[in-house]
């Protein structure tokens, strides 16, 4: 039998926080893993907080080259607004190198939240 420890890298992006300001993600690398899933997961919302997330993705770590990942590039979708004490997630299908998050406050006060992006599919097994 497999076991998915030795076979996903899970980065951080977002740490859990108390968020009351768009926040964007420092650049993960994909190399040598040929998929990717971006989990969300939220607390409690203060103010009325509305935050929205997308992933983007580059071929270089310069942040004016991140563009928003197309939905065709996607396997699932996330939700328009994140909501309370809840768990999002979205597959990436794309062929760039660097993925990001970016989540983006609309209005009201915070969000608790934090992001990380599971790597699978890994071209060199065990992964540390």
């Amino acid at each position: 039998m497999r076991d998915l420890v030795h076979n996903l890298g899970v980065v951080p992006m977002v740490a859990p926080a108390v968020l009351s300001a768009t926040t964007t993600s420092d650049p993960v690398d994909l190399l040598d893993f040929g998929s990717a899933m971006l989990v969300i997961n939220t607390g409690a919302i203060a103010g009325a907080g509305d935050f929205t997330v997308k992933l983007q993705h580059s071929d270089t770590t310069t942040g004016s080259d991140f563009i928003d990942v197309a939905a065709d590039a996607l396997i699932g979708s996330l939700p328009a607004s994140l909501t309370a004490n809840s768990v999002s997630k979205v597959g990436y299908w794309g062929h760039r190198r660097y993925l990001r998050a970016v989540l983006t406050k609309n209005s009201g006060t915070s969000i608790a939240a934090g992001a990380m992006l599971v790597k699978a599919h890994a071209r060199n097994r065990p992964v540390a």
